[in-house]
């Protein structure tokens, strides 16, 4: 493994969503990332045939309710832990963070869950949905928007941040700590830009009545007249300018264009216009503009895009078309190691390793 968290151990008690994206965060950057699963082959992530959030990770099985020994032994090794049990699982376990801490005690031990370790809904389900429905994203949006900002967005990366910033601030104290990163803390989190324009009186509380929500007819989707979609962004004057005339649309028709009482008249314009050209057409017309406009693409046709294939956003890993490793460094490249491991795969290779 290369990358520059090359060293980094990494211990992932296995679950869903937001804990194995985190812990392929640090594989993809060059950790060891060592994933308990259960045994029998059974493990505690949803299959989905390839599950790409294992790629570059290595697995042991245990079942952490007879072998706790093992695992604490695994965690006194780690740097880091990773685990989304519901509160008080991995405490009743024998695996908590006063056990783990006790032992190792500059272990950063992560903890991931979606409404957080303490509060009236601390010990009942939820998906993502139900988190960022709580936190405010999912009104503010006015649609599903995937998994993409409750589990990875507001989860696993505000828990690889805490992460990280735990292990910097060891360096100096030489002492781990407890990690308590919740979906809905990160969720709103990210809409602190949205919370400040609400303040200022420049957002409406109610979906689809916004400057970033679609409101705006400089800043949403548009059908072409195959039935195709453009995204279309020029929220800066110079910009909006360059749409019209790469529109072929009368440069008046900037005028006042953040104009709230105007924005039907330039929606239909825009939808008019777009509905005259095909999807390829109208991106061959903006290719290489500032007018802030792109074509709505398929995950499949986002992987062949010519700018994506130039920057090798997606790779071609163990015969499986998938994103490569982000950001990019320049001293410390990362590169996709093993492919997605089956449950207990390295066992005996990783209590060799890390235990002898």
């Amino acid at each position: 493994m290369t990358g520059p968290l090359h060293g980094l151990k990494v211990l992932e008690l296995a679950g869903i969503g937001p804990g194995p994206f985190c812990a392929m965060f640090f594989a993809d950057l060059g950790a060891d990332v060592v994933r308990v699963d259960r045994p029998g082959g059974g493990t505690a992530a949803v299959e989905y045939g390839l599950d790409l959030l294992n790629r570059g990770k290595r697995s042991i099985a245990l079942d952490l309710k007879r072998d706790t020994e093992t695992a604490l032994r695994l965690a006194d090794r780690a740097d880091v832990l990773i685990e989304g049990f519901r509160p008080g699982v991995a405490e009743r376990l024998g695996i908590g963070p006063e056990v783990c801490l006790g032992r190792n005690p500059r272990l950063v031990y992560g903890r991931m869950t979606g409404w957080g370790q303490a509060g009236p809904r601390a010990h009942t389900a939820g998906h993502d949905i139900t988190y960022v429905a709580l936190a405010g994203p999912l009104h503010a949006i006015g649609s599903v928007p995937l998994n993409l900002i409750g589990d990875f967005g507001g989860g696993s990366l505000y828990l690889a941040a805490g992460i990280l910033a735990a292990l910097w601030e060891a360096r100096s104290s030489g002492i781990g700590q407890v990690i308590d990163a919740s979906i809905v803390d990160g969720a709103a989190h990210l809409m602190t830009l949205h919370w400040s324009m609400l303040a200022g009186g420049a957002w409406r509380d109610e979906p689809g009545a916004n400057l970033l929500d679609g409101a705006a007819p400089f800043y949403r989707v548009y059908e072409t007249a195959d039935g195709r979609h453009m995204a279309v962004g020029p929220l800066e004057p110079q910009f909006f300018a360059e749409l019209l005339a790469r529109l072929e649309l009368p440069s008046e028709e900037a005028h006042d264009y953040l104009d709230r009482h105007r924005w039907p008249h330039l929606a239909s314009r825009l939808a008019e216009r777009f509905k005259q050209r095909t999807q390829q057409e109208w991106t061959e017309v903006f290719d290489g503009s500032d007018a802030c406009v792109a074509p709505v693409l398929s995950m499949r046709e986002a992987a062949a895009d010519a700018h994506l294939v130039a920057r090798n956003t997606f790779v071609t890993h163990a015969g499986v078309t998938q994103p490569a490793p982000a950001p990019r460094f320049s001293r410390t490249p990362t590169a996709l190691g093993r492919p997605p491991a089956s449950p207990g795969e390295h066992t005996e290779e990783i209590l060799a390793d890390w235990l002898s």
